[in-house]
């Protein structure tokens, strides 16, 4: 039997260890550590101190010494994300909720308030409001977004070329996404400064956060009003016109839940592949020489810095066993997604490449699985290549030692991204790709070092016979064959 961790129930559980608010421990009731205050100004590094000192799941304590535990191992996370007859999302059933040890004002009650939209619904409530999601994302049409993510990435270069600098966070991964989104729910009229900034603010919890929510959900009725009484082929308008009915309240509810997730999730996923790609010159080098498609390059990104750290809570719907621990009926859990994704048992050499591995937890999975994953995908594979194809020689601006992150409980946000490169003219944003040799060797025009001879794309190395029955007309005899083609097309988003 395993025994009970010392985990409080509440904040008057008595205990003999450092008393709560000790600077030197960061040790609060129960001798439980802090996911706050100064020992947590490097949460990697106390998920780590936590993971050898209780294994793959560790009672914690939130802001307020709120308990709760966090789950480190991959495992683990998985087993909790994947079970809902264990665990679930529906933070009603939280204890520290229910007998107020969770404060109305507490910090961090925008994670914690139940909404009534899918993300915190279970059995067939959440298979309606699901479904009606995925059914809405299933109408998006995956080629004319790659190539709106191409024209938005010109445009946002096109305002800051000629200069030769620029903060590609500021200026570029905190407004793509954007954009993009704004394109998606069919309302890129509203797509400007004052949207950007709100979605960036009102997860945060600042003294903005409640007027920055209420522009955000003025917009998202509008939308909701305007779709409702004319629809058009956009994501809102196949939400508001699925089967299962939702009401305008769930329709704009829903709409904010996917416009600041993903939102927030793909700038920093953005930020963190373009720092990656400025600082590490042997990563670049995979990239330029053909060793890993841009694709490949997000997918090691997600794992090494996914852009959400954790996601909370979970809540235990019973009793029951997890990584060794007894977690009681009504305990809370974060899922763990930054230490899940460097658990040691799964990645014992964190410098090994983990290329066309997508067994990490960056989108989490289960009944609760991020639906928009492969938007996400999308917007920073199309965006980073064509930003390096603009760009071939940017650099960073700063040394590497001077840039800047924003890290909380659920995320890690550089700051800024400085470079510079020789200043570029304006481009058509509606042109085909400028680079006409792009189609022979694309990586090629922001490679590092000397240009290699070979194309990118693995190919046959002797000529192929052409595809039956007809053949397509070749006007040059070193022509690429029609399967090539196919992907030049595909990648350019035609």
């Amino acid at each position: 039997m395993t025994p009970d961790p010392a985990f409080p129930t509440s904040t008057d559980t008595p205990t003999t260890a450092p008393p709560p608010g000790c600077p030197a421990h960061g040790i609060g009731p129960g001798g439980l550590r802090r996911l706050y205050g100064p020992e947590a100004e490097d949460l990697g590094a106390l998920y780590e101190k936590l993971r050898s000192e209780h294994g793959p799941v560790a009672p914690t304590l939130l802001h307020e010494d709120v308990p709760i535990w966090v789950v480190l191992g991959h495992t683990e996370n998985m087993h909790m994300v994947r079970s809902p007859s264990q665990f679930c999302r529906n933070t009603r059933l939280w204890t520290a909720l229910q007998d107020g040890t969770v404060k109305p004002d507490h910090p961090l009650m925008p994670h914690f308030a139940w909404q009534p939209i899918c993300v915190h619904a279970e059995g067939e409530e959440h298979q309606r409001l699901r479904g009606a999601v995925t059914g809405a994302m299933s109408t998006i049409d995956h080629r004319g977004i790659r190539r709106h993510i191409n024209r938005a990435t010109q445009l946002l270069v096109n305002q800051f070329c000629e200069t030769g600098k620029a903060d590609l966070v500021s200026q570029f991964a905190e407004h793509l996404p954007m954009m993009v989104m704004c394109e998606i729910l069919g309302m890129p009229e509203e797509y400007n400064d004052r949207i950007v900034q709100a979605a960036r603010d009102m997860p945060k919890g600042t003294e903005t956060a409640i007027a920055s929510n209420a522009y955000l959900m003025d917009v998202l009725m509008r939308l909701t009003a305007r779709r409702r009484a004319d629809p058009q082929d956009d994501f809102t308008s196949h939400l508001i016109n699925h089967p299962a009915g939702l009401t305008d309240d769930e329709v704009g509810q829903h709409l904010r839940i996917i416009l600041v997730a993903s939102y927030e999730a793909t700038a920093n996923l953005l930020a963190n592949v373009l720092r990656v790609v400025l600082t590490d010159p042997g990563f670049r080098a995979r990239l330029s020489g053909g060793q890993m498609t841009v694709p490949q390059a997000v997918e090691q990104s997600l794992w090494d810095e996914p852009p959400f750290s954790t996601v909370l809570p979970y809540v235990a719907k019973q009793d029951t066993e997890l990584g060794g621990q007894r977690i009681r009926k009504g305990d809370a859990l974060i899922l763990g997604i930054a230490p899940g994704n460097v658990d040691p048992r799964v990645r014992p050499d964190l410098t090994a490449n983990m290329q066309g591995n997508r067994s990490h937890l960056a989108f989490g999975g289960g009944p609760h699985e991020c639906p928009g994953q492969d938007i996400g995908r999308a917007i920073a594979d199309v965006g980073v290549d064509a930003l390096l194809t603009r760009l071939p020689d940017v650099q960073l601006a700063c040394e590497e030692d001077e840039l800047r992150w924003r890290e909380t409980i659920s995320n890690r946000h550089l700051v800024e991204l400085p470079v510079k490169f020789a200043p570029k003219p304006q481009q058509d944003v509606m042109a085909r790709p400028a680079h006409p040799l792009a189609s022979r060797q694309r990586p090629g025009d922001w490679q590092v070092g000397t240009p290699l001879p070979q194309v990118t794309v693995p190919e046959p190395p002797a000529p192929v016979m052409p595809p039956a029955p007809t053949p397509v007309p070749m006007p040059e005899p070193a022509r690429r064959p029609s399967m090539f083609q196919r992907f030049l097309r595909w990648w350019r988003g035609e």
